[in-house]
């Protein structure tokens, strides 16, 4: 019987599962957003949790415990410059799961875990390109409009044009390059 055996496994050894929790915890401070599975995102929750609980203190033994179990400086400096102090009136949840659905390949349900005290981050500007790109479109003239103009345009344009080409016949044929296992044809050798 596993009663009050509540750590969450995940299929691998102790010591796989604390370097992936550990790197799941930076990732989650570095980016203030992760998408894993539901059942990485549960386990992260609470060591991410204990991490900002020993942030908020902000002593020099608690920077070096949270060293220990990160092991990353950059991590352990944003996290106590940066997360922490966001968080100073909360007292516990400061992490959220978004449940996300199934993922294509396998199905294992998706999640978010990200910070109850997140930053703004703004990604609207795919959205304004498109905009733009519609506007562009609607701005073309009509066919009848487009057929007045452009037989008047390209006569000129056409002209320029020959005297450019004349050179290229003097140039001569290359010969054709073969790809096949980096061979050269019969005629290059």
């Amino acid at each position: 019987m596993r009663h009050q055996k509540k750590t969450i496994k995940l299929g691998r050894t102790a010591e796989h599962r604390k370097a992936l929790l550990a790197n799941q915890v930076c990732s989650l401070i570095e980016h203030q957003r992760i998408k894993t599975t539901l059942a990485k995102a549960k386990a992260v929750r609470p060591l991410a949790e204990r991490m900002v609980t020993l942030g908020k203190n902000g002593s020099i033994h608690a920077r070096r415990t949270a060293l220990a179990t990160l092991r990353q400086k950059g991590a352990v400096k944003k996290l106590f410059d940066d997360v922490a102090p966001r968080s100073a009136e909360r007292n516990g949840g400061y992490t959220r799961i978004v449940r996300l659905g199934q993922r294509k390949s396998d199905s294992a349900p998706m999640a978010f875990i990200e910070w109850v005290d997140m930053a703004v981050v703004v990604e609207e500007k795919p959205t304004e390109e498109k905009k733009a790109k519609r506007k562009e479109t609607e701005a073309k003239p009509t066919k009848a409009e487009s057929e007045a103009v452009t037989p008047k345009t390209e006569e000129p344009v056409a002209e320029q044009e020959k005297p450019d080409e004349a050179p290229a016949p003097a140039e001569g044929p290359q010969p054709k390059k073969r790809r096949w296992f980096g061979r050269k044809s019969e005629g290059e050798e």
